[in-house]
């Protein structure tokens, strides 16, 4: 116990002495409190402190009274359990193929990864509807149905599937191809089947994986607006009730009552997720790959896997092609005739949502990228009092739901000493540290890549934190760093749920007014403006990745 206090003294003095990196770590705690902490302790005590000053669970009591909650909270849990059961054997069915069988179209499963992060987060919502609702292509046009009906629980989970197993697919597919082939045709020499081999060997490697892959979908689905929102109907769940307590009912109380419910179920998964089942691996054991692993040649299992992931693949593309095409029909389930009008209606309602999106999500997205690798570079290469808590607390805004994080920054930032309700500085703030848990996790994977003795080679030349941190870190880094860039820009721009408390009449965002084209039942336009941002994405990553690649640095946008 002495020499850990000895050692953790030691370390304090050397960062003391070091006063560029003693002022960066007072400043990243100082901006965690201020920024995440700060806001959810508001959302907190809120639902807790009566007018005259008081403590108080009589809001808490309020809300349990009431069935709906009770039927909110079930519909919450029951969605997250089914969506994740569902996304997680989705997620294996396309790594297993990915990684096991010589697929003609490999390039398809990279696009589904991508198609999610820059479309908006309704976006499926959205084209289901124009399928399947009462106007649907397919439930009216086609088989002449004129009730159906895609709002409720079926919808909302079949949304939320298609737009989170690419979630699960990426977690378990870099898991897969770790197996070292050697052990399964170790036990196929020994006359093991096909079958046998996935349940005695593949199947256990990768059960904390699984495990992982579940939390992962189960924190998404749960914090899921605007899916909850377009498509729920009747099937209400926390994150639409909190937003609907506090905007529609205009009761505060009522609906940080209702987030704290939703935040303890959110942190509780993050936490299993993060540090039960996250620190668990029974694949890197085997070390990397011998060699390449044989394809499956059985097409006993090549055809059932291929067409199931074929299906998908096309269903889920269909869904995406509908968003531009909606965008060019005059009518949407009446009226197929080509037409610019949505257009028309979208340049004459005004481009500034547009322009106030992108050029917002442009000045965080530096910021993002910079803070996410001090703070890797802090967490993997520093010692100092407090670390971990700020390695958690960096993380933390990854599990916390958009809903409460909105509502915890206008409670936080809507009196004295930090006044910024309706101002720009709290969009970009919400955008930096919603985004900036990926930057700091890319940051975090590649520098426990790098050997520390390059950099303390840096420091024995006499040189500062800042200058080993700006000359040799984030050199070796760099494409960490630029992914976070690329991430941040495209998760602030398809923002909703954090943001839709923080609009005001001088700032509006394209998501919240695609929202509210939807709501209105304004489809054309809400599609024609979701087309919009997703080119709008598309050309900025796409120009960052050309100049990026022209000074060769690759980046990538797939990071769970």
């Amino acid at each position: 116990m002495n020499n850990r206090i000895k050692t953790e003294l030691d370390d304090a003095k050397k960062i003391i002495r070091d006063p560029i990196l003693f002022t960066v770590i007072i400043i990243v705690i100082a901006a965690l409190i201020i920024f995440i902490l700060w806001p959810l302790y508001d959302v907190l005590k809120e639902s807790f402190l009566q007018g005259n000053g008081g403590i108080t669970f009589k809001y808490y009591k309020q809300i349990f009274s009431q069935v709906e909650t009770k039927t909110v909270l079930i519909n919450t849990l029951v969605l997250g359990v089914f969506v994740s059961v569902v996304c997680t054997v989705i997620g294996f069915l396309f790594a297993y193929a990915n990684a096991y069988i010589n697929l003609k179209f490999k390039k398809i499963f990279s696009i589904l990864t991508i198609l999610p992060i820059v479309s908006p987060p309704f976006a499926l919502a959205m084209s289901f509807i124009m399928l399947f609702g009462q106007r649907g292509f397919i439930t009216y046009s086609i088989l002449g149905i004129k009730d159906a009906n895609v709002y409720g629980f079926w919808g909302l989970a079949i949304v939320q599937i298609l737009t989170f197993f690419p979630v699960a697919y990426l977690v378990l597919t870099g898991l897969l191809k770790q197996i070292d082939p050697c052990y399964e045709e170790a036990a196929r020499n020994m006359g093991a089947s096909r079958i046998y081999i996935f349940k005695t060997i593949i199947l256990p490697l990768l059960r904390p994986g699984i495990a992982n892959a579940f939390l992962l979908v189960f924190i998404q689905s749960v914090a899921d607006f605007g899916n909850a929102m377009v498509i729920g109907g009747n099937f209400t769940t926390l994150a639409a009730k909190t937003y609907l307590q506090a905007m529609g009912n205009y009761d505060i109380k009522g609906g940080t009552a209702l987030a704290t419910v939703l935040l303890s179920i959110s942190i509780i998964m993050f936490v299993l997720q993060k540090y039960w089942v996250g620190n668990k691996s029974y694949v890197t054991v085997t070390g990397k790959p011998s060699r390449q692993r044989d394809y499956i040649t059985e097409k006993s299992i090549i055809i059932p896997v291929e067409t199931l992931c074929y299906l998908i693949c096309i269903f889920i593309l269909i869904l995406y092609v509908l968003i531009p095409y909606g965008s060019f029909v005059k009518l949407w389930g009446i009226d197929y005739t080509p037409t610019l009008s949505h257009y028309k209606y979208i340049m004459n309602l005004g481009m500034k949502p547009l322009w106030d999106t992108t050029l917002l999500s442009l000045i965080a997205m530096p910021i993002t990228g910079v803070m996410g690798m001090i703070i890797a570079f802090l967490i993997v290469r520093k010692k100092f009092f407090g670390r971990e808590a700020v390695e958690f607390v960096s993380m933390l805004s990854m599990a916390v739901p958009g809903t409460v994080i909105g509502m915890g920054y206008v409670l936080a930032y809507n009196k004295k000493p930090l006044i910024l309700t309706g101002t720009s500085a709290i969009i970009i703030l919400a955008f930096i540290f919603r985004s900036m848990p990926v930057g700091i996790r890319s940051g975090v994977a590649s520098l426990k890549q790098i050997d520390p003795g390059i950099e303390e080679a840096a420091q024995d030349l006499g040189a500062n934190s800042f200058k080993v941190f700006t000359s040799v870190t984030i050199p070796l880094i760099k494409s960490a760093f630029f992914s976070g860039l690329v991430y941040s820009f495209v998760r602030s721009m398809t923002a909703v749920s954090a943001v839709i408390f923080l609009v005001s009449a001088n700032y509006n965002l394209l998501t919240v007014t695609i929202m509210s084209q939807v709501d209105v039942g304004r489809i054309g336009v809400a599609a024609g403006y979701s087309t919009l941002l997703i080119l709008i994405v598309m050309m900025v990553v796409g120009i960052m990745k050309f100049l990026l690649r022209k000074i060769g640095i690759k980046t990538s946008t797939r990071e769970v």
